[in-house]
């Protein structure tokens, strides 16, 4: 079992897996204790939504830093001392006796969180060669799929049972596991691309990304034309603007933009922008249609919510087997379009629904988005060196947190417009209105549509080097430790792809 666990394949997974998992659970059972925490604290609802906004804005000032960070001081220190982070800060939340405590725990959670992931990835995808990118994507999918899932059930039973704080302490026992298999098993990083660093880069890009991530997380609840809101909403773009133009001039930049040039990366990010918002969005509002408009229980919420991540781990079990035969374009464009429909499909439940047909809806919507999800991240780094991964990596997180975070703004911000409540038509309380939460499933719908249709744009033939053809495997196994100097230089597939760009 010991020879097992020191293959680097073995070791990455186990702990890239327990450290994304924690870090996207983490998101989702905060989302269902939030409400528990301002009644504890006699807090408002804008003030309590710091302790998630406090955290998506750290994460973002974090995310572009990643790269360069793992690339300096090699990606196993960084990735263990950003999850040892993380750990400490999930305690330190669990035990916070303020709302002020929390939230800058939760900053610093951020911090933890935001070099974890990127970090982790790029050690994934260093130890997978291109023609094992789908066994990767499998793995990558597992925390993907389950912990938005499972974080809706334990968030409910924790606040039903025990306590919110609970929403933290739970990460303790999971990162200290992690943490000491890490030190343990985890190979010595290889070093990648080690510039100067680019400290104005940061600046734009911390504060940039801060700004816009704090104005869409916040603005559904503090209103889209406050002040509070529009002024950094503008800053935001104004430094993101300007921070393109300083990372396409500088020798060293912090993001290396000039990666989009590749087809398949830059097509494969489209796709998962408007395809992530449209996902994250819809797991953000099914629950809030079962516990606030159908009157369901925070634990009952989160079980009709989990057969869809049971639905993505047996997709992608097939979708794997598909995707060397079939490609990514086509897989991506069913499966997106699969899922448009079937949100379309629940935007029309109410309470005579059976709870049977909503959960098979939902394992059949999780079944589909692993078609969208396992060839999006298999292809997206197709054509991307061993050396350019860490960089990779950190740009293609940061843009994918924004597609998160923009996707449940979207849709709560559609609840918010038309009103979860209306008048029941006397002097009576207000009632649900599933109206605002129907809307938000079609909109959902609509981000995927959006996605099938940017799929139909990718080409199989940039993705070869992931389809597992005779000729890829040659390629790959020549660039294994027999030859460590290789990953270092594009291989075939990589000058390839750049003749087919």
């Amino acid at each position: 079992m010991a020879l097992s666990l020191q293959n680097p394949k073995v070791s990455v997974s186990v702990v890239f897996v327990a450290a994304m998992f924690m870090n996207i659970l983490d998101t989702t059972i905060v989302n269902t204790a939030i409400p528990a925490i301002g009644r504890q604290f006699d807090a408002s609802v804008s003030s309590t939504g710091a302790v998630a906004s406090a955290y998506l804005v750290s994460l973002a000032v974090v995310i572009p830093a990643s790269g360069w960070l793992g690339d300096r001081f090699g990606t196993r220190r960084i990735f263990l001392v950003a999850l040892a982070l993380f750990t400490l800060a999930s305690g330190l939340c669990g035990l916070a006796s303020s709302l002020g405590q929390l939230i800058g725990f939760r900053v610093l959670q951020g911090v933890g969180g935001g070099m974890m992931t990127p970090v982790g990835m790029a050690m994934l995808f260093r130890v997978f060669p291109q023609n094992e990118r789908v066994r990767a994507s499998r793995i990558l999918v597992l925390p993907t799929a389950l912990a938005p899932a499972l974080g809706p059930v334990l968030g409910g039973l924790f606040v039903d049972h025990l306590s919110w704080h609970w929403a933290f302490i739970v990460n303790v026992p999971i990162g200290l596991a992690a943490l000491v298999f890490g030190a343990m098993y985890l190979p010595e990083s290889e070093k990648g691309e080690r510039g100067r660093f680019d400290a104005l880069g940061f600046v734009l890009a911390g504060v940039g990304l801060g700004s816009l991530m704090y104005a869409v997380s916040e603005g559904p609840v503090r209103g889209w034309g406050t002040v509070g809101i529009v002024a950094p909403g503008i800053l935001g773009v104004v430094l993101l603007v300007a921070l393109v133009v300083h990372e396409l001039r500088t020798a060293a930049p912090l993001l290396h933009l000039r990666l989009l040039r590749d087809r398949i990366f830059s097509s494969s990010i489209l796709i998962m922008i408007p395809a992530t918002a449209g996902f994250l969005g819809f797991l953000y509002a099914f629950p809030l249609l079962q516990q606030e408009g159908l009157g369901r229980s925070a634990s009952t919420s989160g079980f009709l919510t989990f057969p869809e991540a049971i639905g993505v781990m047996v997709g992608s079990q097939i979708i794997s087997r598909l995707y060397p035969v079939v490609g990514p374009r086509r897989l991506m464009a069913v499966g997106a379009a699969v899922v448009a429909a079937l949100a379309a499909f629940l935007s029309t439940i109410d309470g005579g629904t059976p709870d049977a047909v909503v959960v098979v809806a939902m394992f059949f919507l999780g079944l589909a988005m692993s078609s969208v999800f396992i060839p999006q991240q298999s292809a997206a780094f197709a054509n991307i060196s061993a050396r350019e991964t860490g960089q990779a990596s950190g740009l293609f997180n940061a843009l994918r947190q924004t597609g998160a975070a923009v996707g449940v703004a979207t849709l709560a911000t559609v609840i918010a417009v038309i009103g979860p409540l209306e008048s029941s038509g006397g002097a009576g309380a207000p009632v649900p209105n599933l109206t605002a939460y129907h809307a938000a499933f079609l909109v959902s719908a609509g981000l995927l549509v959006v996605a099938a249709l940017m799929a139909l744009r990718i080409r199989d033939s940039d993705a070869a080097s992931t389809m597992g053809t005779r000729d890829d495997a040659g390629a790959a196994a020549a660039t294994q430790p027999s030859a460590p100097q290789a990953p270092d230089r594009p291989g075939p597939a990589s000058r390839s792809g750049e003749e087919r760009a």
